[in-house]
């Protein structure tokens, strides 16, 4: 993929230049090898303070594919399983006949608690032991496997702590020993970012309005407190960048494509997951009507599948997430690509994701 790193730069700097990006971080990885490793732009705006390889950047739901990874990889040493039912280990989740929920539930969100309680804060929101409590005493929405409903914000929650109940670990533990800290990218992949930290956060810049809420007693309003709305502002928030939220992180573009490299067996030294493992991961687990977003769906095992700028893929061969201020970071088995895409502009959907994806897609084209 020769002169990739020079096209890329040309895009970001014209992206910028355009006023669309604040700041980016754009990192592909091909077969293990870096191809393109890209900045461009300020991390903070008011401060004209330029964006560096090392700035970390709030990404939002992009976390949940680093989660999603964190527990494929626990399953793969046979620390646990997938059929885990979790009132096993956190037996105060049986309430309301949850007593069958499985941690294959959890990844395919298809637990039924897709909300938490409308009252909620974000100072709530960053108590985990509160959140967990609420989570385990709430009835479901629908008998736990039986329908799909994103669940945004709570999926983290169920994750972690289940795995802090199997483990005796919380998430940016188990990211750190497990992922993060093989991989030479501690300090660029985080769930909570560590206090000495938070000055190489990048600031988000905000938009022109705060987001539409959704329609009064619609599904997505029972499941978003209103003081949960604007996701993309917990950037700005140290409280939110500090605590253990993993539906919610923190990372580098370089970070984020080390890990997704790793999953497809491309670091040296590094085995995450068996090519039987990866195959499930990436299949695609479900179609049809999300009960929480309101229109069909696909998901596949703690993922969304296909590249996320919409270049066509087979069913199988890409996995990855995207956040809610326009990041995102996937995987191709079938090229052997790991990308990740870093912003901070205002919330302005995947354009600066799609344009990536399509310049990386036009190379491969060209240079097979």
């Amino acid at each position: 993929m020769a002169d990739l790193q020079a096209e890329v730069q040309v895009a970001a700097d014209e992206m910028v230049a355009a006023g669309t990006e604040t700041g980016l971080q754009i990192a592909v990885h091909r077969y293990g090898r870096v191809v393109a490793d890209v900045v461009s732009g300020v991390a903070d705006a008011g401060m004209a303070a330029p964006a560096g390889h090392g700035t970390l950047f709030y990404a939002a739901s992009t976390a949940k594919g680093v989660a999603a990874s964190l527990a494929h990889a626990l399953a793969e040493r046979g620390d646990i399983a997938y059929d885990l039912r979790l009132a096993r280990v956190w037996p105060e989740f049986a309430a309301h006949g949850k007593e069958h929920t499985t941690l294959r539930h959890v990844l395919l969100h298809t637990v039924g608690l897709p909300g938490l309680p409308r009252e909620t804060t974000v100072a709530d929101l960053c108590d985990t032991d509160r959140m967990c409590a609420a989570l385990a005493a709430a009835e479901p929405w629908w008998q736990p496997g039986r329908r799909f409903g994103y669940h945004a914000l709570t999926f983290g929650f169920l994750l972690g702590e289940t795995l802090r109940q199997v483990t005796g670990r919380t998430m940016s533990e188990l990211l750190r020993e497990v992922l993060a800290g093989p991989l030479g990218v501690a300090d660029e992949l985080c769930f909570a970012v560590p206090r000495p930290l938070l000055a190489r956060v990048a600031r988000q810049s905000a938009g022109p309005a705060p987001p539409e809420p959704p329609e009064p007693g619609s599904p997505l309003d029972r499941a978003t407190p209103p003081a949960l709305r604007d996701a993309a502002s917990f950037g700005n928030r140290a409280d939110v960048l500090t605590a253990d939220i993993p539906s919610l992180g923190t990372m580098t573009a370089r970070g984020a494509a080390r890990m997704y490299s790793a999953l497809l067996g491309h670091v040296d030294g590094i085995t995450l997951v068996s090519d039987q493992r990866r195959a499930a991961m990436a299949a695609v687990a479900f179609t049809g009507m999300d009960e929480v977003m309101g229109f069909p769906s696909r998901w596949a095992f703690g993922y969304a599948p296909g590249r996320p700028g919409g270049v066509p893929t087979r069913d199988g061969s890409a996995f990855g997430m995207i956040g809610s201020n326009g990041s995102a970071a996937y995987a191709d088995i079938d090229s052997g690509l790991a990308v990740a895409i870093m912003r901070n502009g205002p919330p302005a959907g995947l354009a600066a994701v799609t344009r990536i994806d399509q310049l990386i897609a036009d190379h491969e084209e060209k240079h097979p």
